[in-house]
């Protein structure tokens, strides 16, 4: 058994590790319910964004465009949402796992980071093409057409073929879901997509989109905006599903250390109850000695 004085530095340690995980637990309660209102706030637009945009551009016929075709090179371009800052249990390597154990895990992958510990996960396998990792902290959405920006140039340049977003979802407190997003080139609906939609309005379903201004021009301005809104909604929900996790994980590591102080509590007076008995036998022996 350890020593009285193992036991209780050893408990001391975990006092102090136990009052740094109760205040990280705070500061990220606090944190959870600001990011928590903006993406619930936020989180009806870009559905309909992603729903409205997608059943557009499945209505198009075989119109050609830049941003419709998919080029040649056969690389993929996946924007990556994670933290700058770890201890927040599963987060970070759930997000990496959809790319290193995913469906694109032997791809030729183009990554474009947001997140520190996303790019230090990712760098030794694949290309970082860019990092934005301080975007995270207090994303805007300035920041995400800078990033739209970025990888629909490569897109338009053939440079890519399809781009992805890799992120974590904001479902509630405690439900957070990994996601992995295509973004371009959007499936044009041929029979199944058609079909789905003939049972919301079945005259209508397979008429093609008709553009007004031109649909050069109407394209060139809302697929765009479209990359960008998802970009900064998934950005939005990854620093809410980060403070979550971040709170949960603070949570059990404050649990399990009040059970540890539990445990050396009961070790101490174990060991503080052994010395006594030792001396009270010492004491009594020795008297019986002199007499």
């Amino acid at each position: 058994m350890a020593s009285m004085r193992d036991i209780k530095r050893r408990k001391g340690s975990i006092q102090s590790t136990q009052q740094i995980t109760k205040a990280m637990k705070l500061v990220s309660t606090v944190k959870l319910q600001r990011a928590k209102q903006n993406a619930e706030k936020s989180k009806s637009y870009f559905q309909y964004m992603f729903d409205t945009v997608n059943s557009i551009l499945s209505r198009i016929g075989n119109l050609d465009h830049k941003y419709l075709r998919a080029g040649e090179t056969g690389k993929k371009a996946v924007i990556v949402i994670t933290s700058n800052r770890g201890l927040a249990g599963g987060y970070n390597s759930n997000v990496t796992k959809l790319i290193t154990k995913g469906e694109l895990a032997d791809e030729d992958l183009l990554i474009y980071t947001i997140g520190k510990k996303g790019r230090e996960a990712l760098q030794r396998r694949y290309e970082i093409k860019a990092d934005y990792s301080d975007v995270i902290e207090e994303p805007v959405y300035a920041d995400a057409m800078a990033i739209c920006k970025e990888v629909l140039d490569a897109f338009a340049k053939g440079e890519i073929s399809e781009i992805y977003l890799a992120y974590t979802g904001f479902k509630n407190t405690v439900v957070h879901v990994p996601t992995l997003l295509k973004l371009l080139p959007v499936e044009i609906g041929g029979g199944e997509a058609m079909e789905a939609q003939a049972e919301g309005d079945a005259g209508d379903a397979k008429a093609l989109m008709n553009f007004e201004p031109e649909d050069e021009e109407a394209l060139n301005m809302l697929i765009p905006k479209y990359i960008t809104s998802l970009i900064y909604g998934a950005m939005i929900e990854a620093v809410a599903s980060e403070n979550g996790a971040r709170m949960q994980a603070m949570d059990s590591a404050t649990s399990n250390a009040e059970e540890m102080i539990d445990h050396l509590t009961l070790l101490y007076n174990r060991a503080r109850q052994g010395s006594i008995t030792q001396e009270l036998t010492e004491i009594i022996a020795g008297a019986n000695a002199i007499s």
